[in-house]
């Protein structure tokens, strides 16, 4: 729409916005009409007429086959355009049209927004189907032609009042008719169901919907009287009442056809299992983080049992083993600890690497810089935890083999992650470092030391990836790892 706006038309952005408040809410006059709309703006010069948004009804058959927005008939071809752009005034004269063997009644609605007429509304009622109409269908025509009224007056949509369409109820869900004291003149019978389950035992036809709805509602002392005033349609409002272990949402919408307010339409929907449903996912997902926290702070109670018992080891293997194990168990918990702050099992890993790397610098605190360059991002904790792990060891091996006792280095941790979606990425990652290299003959798909074993074990089964160690130039030890960033089935 604003493209073809802004490309045929000589409206401004405060008019295209007003526009755009219309389409949000229009879907309500479609159903309530049983009619497909589509809205027409006058072109720059004056000539055509340009139509720039559709809506079809969920009420009914639709009337158009083909989607019309983007067309441009010249002014003249359609004479309920012309008349009410010309007069503002709605525009029912006329014989139903033939489309495709089928009549359709066509109605003219001006579109008007301080004074101007910014464009018009066609409504398109397919006729095929046409009946002797229910209480339900009369009630929906009268209260489509009250909206009508409004919008032809300027009054309707309501500024600063955008609904969400996806969230709001519909027509279709529940659909109360107040007079202007706010006493229901007819209910649906999704209404009627929706109020059932909040604990009416009678019928709403007759009763002070807002007195009636507060009463069904918990007592929450000076809010009640809001909520009176709210469900009895004094202003454009959305609310959720609960009571009775049910739960439906409101939407009120004074109706002023004439500039005095002569009722309201309440829209009301049972949403009673979908907050249910959220309130388990919720829980769930406390659940979740709970574990998560639960786990973090048991493998920093192993790690500190680890560390207290290297402390009381005579032997400096021995203290070294149980060092190492403490990291490991250390880089597992920093995972976890990140999931226990998160809504999803996934993380953003490049935080982790970064703590991993401080963790496993402490082997040799300000002799060896360890850094890291580009980015992991956010990863399944599938693919996050082992990873981890293996990072922690490919560190630890590079700080505690790569260098002489003394000797001053670099290790830098480079990351690239490739592919757009969520199933098709890969990670290279490469851990380079400029010590002494690799002896001779060394081969680290036979290396028999535990951490090389963890990896190789890692990668290749858990990963899904492969792992390769070698001489870099001018010296020192490059190790490459190129494993998928989602998690293998």
């Amino acid at each position: 729409m604003n493209d073809l706006v802004r490309q045929h038309t000589a409206l401004g952005e405060t008019d295209l916005e007003w526009l755009h408040l219309l389409v949000s809410e229009w879907q309500l006059l479609s159903d309530l009409s049983f009619a497909d709309l589509v809205l027409w703006v006058p072109t720059l010069d004056g000539t055509r007429y340009v139509s720039v948004a559709q809506m079809r009804p969920n009420t009914g058959p639709t009337s158009y086959q083909d989607d019309m927005v983007g067309h441009l008939v010249p002014r003249g071809r359609r004479p309920l355009l012309d008349a009410a752009l010309d007069e503002g005034r709605i525009v029912r004269e006329g014989d139903p049209e033939w489309r495709e063997e089928v009549p359709v009644r066509v109605e003219s609605i001006p579109v008007r927004r301080e004074g101007r007429v910014l464009g018009v509304i066609a409504r398109n009622t397919n006729l095929l189907t046409v009946r002797t109409p229910s209480r339900l269908e009369l009630t929906y025509l009268q209260s489509a032609s009250d909206l009508a009224q409004m919008i032809a007056a300027g009054s309707f949509p309501f500024p600063g009042q955008q609904v969400d369409m996806d969230a709001s109820p519909r027509v279709g869900d529940g659909l109360i008719r107040l007079d202007a004291e706010g006493v229901v003149t007819y209910a649906s019978p999704n209404a009627l169901s929706a109020y059932h389950r909040l604990g009416l035992a009678s019928d709403l036809v007759g009763q002070h919907l807002g007195n009636t709805t507060a009463e069904l509602a918990p007592s929450r002392g000076p809010v009640d009287e809001a909520l009176v005033k709210l469900a009895s349609g004094w202003a454009p409002r959305e609310t959720e009442v609960e009571g009775n272990s049910g739960v439906i949402q409101l939407r009120t919408i004074p109706l002023k056809p004439k500039g005095t307010r002569i009722g309201s339409l309440v829209l009301c929907r049972d949403v009673t299992e979908l907050r249910r449903r959220e309130r388990e996912l919720i829980t769930k997902d406390a659940t979740i983080r709970e574990i998560h926290h639960r786990v973090k702070n048991n493998l920093q109670t192993v790690a500190a049992l680890l560390r207290l018992q290297s402390r009381r080891m005579d032997s400096a293997q021995g203290r070294e083993a149980l060092n190492e194990a403490v990291r490991r168990v250390g880089s597992i918990a920093i995972v976890h600890e990140t999931l226990s702050q998160n809504l999803d099992e996934r993380v953003e890993f490049d935080e982790i690497a970064d703590r991993v790397i401080a963790m496993v610098s402490e082997i040799s605190p300000g002799r060896v810089d360890c850094r890291r360059t580009g980015r992991f991002g956010i990863l399944d904790a599938e693919v996050a935890t082992p990873l981890s792990m293996v990072l922690t060891e490919i560190l630890q091996n590079a700080l505690e083999h790569a260098f002489a006792q003394g000797e001053r280095g670099t290790v830098e941790v480079a990351a690239i992650r490739s592919g757009t979606g969520r199933t098709d990425g890969r990670l290279l990652i490469t851990v380079l470092d400029d010590g002494s290299g690799l002896p001779e003959g060394f081969d680290p798909q036979r290396a028999g030391n535990l951490g090389l074993q963890i990896v190789r074990t890692l990668v290749e089964g858990e990963l899904g990836g492969t792992f390769d160690m070698v001489r870099a130039e001018p010296r020192g030890t490059k190790v490459i790892l190129d494993i998928p960033s989602t998690p293998q089935k």
